[in-house]
């Protein structure tokens, strides 16, 4: 939130912007869009790029590591985000003309991140650069196409659904990692192993991390088709083409923890 304030008044006021994160909890430290919140919808606005982006690791190291971890969520998403556009383009459906390559270039940042997966858990010096190599490589990706498609979908769909649902934040990477765990299974896409490299990670994604409750969840899937079709900005995914049933949620949610 601090950053997308930040990103918004340099944008409307044409000044310079100076970025020094304190947690790498998401990716909108290097990102020139600022996130804002329009009718309980999230739109992206503007252009205001860090000049310079200030890295300081003894600053990140001093806050809880679990916000710092929590940074892979925003990439392990690129897992089930790229999945959605496939799917959207196999059905003539993708918004934007679809790039083989950029879907390549983002699985070469999954295997970087998994290769540096150790260094990650323990929120050491190379732990910390890996994710902010790994958000500086994906707007290497991303600006050019003028989308974030590879990185944002029906996982980051769940996340606005609760939010609007429970009306109340989350940390961010935290939640984006319940999308993936539960959004990977509805797209039948390799969901055992990036699960088990979020748990490698040491990634919270677990419902009782989130003070989110069973019936919560369980109709916030029930209602994640409907919510999804009455948003009209929001690109198309597996969830377009899936039902998400009673059957289908206690088979899932068998395994996540809640309180």
């Amino acid at each position: 939130m601090a950053i997308d304030v930040a990103k918004y008044i340099s944008w409307k006021l044409n000044k310079k912007l100076v970025s020094i994160p304190t947690i790498l909890s998401v990716d909108a430290f290097t990102t020139p869009a600022a996130g804002v919140r329009v009718n309980h919808d999230v739109e992206y606005l503007g252009i205001a790029s860090p000049n310079p982006l200030i890295i300081d690791y003894d600053l990140l190291r001093s806050a809880p590591k679990e916000l710092n971890i929590a940074g892979v969520g925003d990439l392990f998403s690129i897992h089930t985000a790229s999945f959605d556009w496939k799917h959207a383009n196999s059905k003539g459906r993708s918004e934007y003309p679809y790039s083989q390559q950029a879907i390549d270039d983002g699985g070469k940042i999954l295997d970087f991140i998994y290769n540096n997966i150790g260094n990650i858990k323990e929120n050491n010096d190379n732990g910390l650069r890996s994710i902010v190599e790994a958000y500086i490589s994906l707007n290497t990706i991303c600006l050019p196409i003028d989308h974030f498609r590879i990185e944002e979908g029906s996982e980051h769909y769940l996340f606005y659904e609760l939010e609007e649902r429970l009306k109340r934040p989350f940390i961010h990477g935290n939640i984006i990692g319940l999308g993936i765990y539960l959004l990977s299974r509805l797209q039948k896409n390799d969901s055992l192993f990036i699960t088990e490299m979020m748990d490698e990670s040491g990634l919270i994604y677990h419902p009782s991390s989130m003070n989110i409750r069973r019936e919560d969840l369980r109709d916030s899937l029930l209602n994640l088709k409907k919510y999804v079709t009455s948003k009209d900005k929001l690109w198309y995914t597996i969830i377009d083409d899936s039902s998400i049933d009673e059957e289908w949620i206690n088979e899932n949610l068998s395994d996540l923890k809640f309180k």
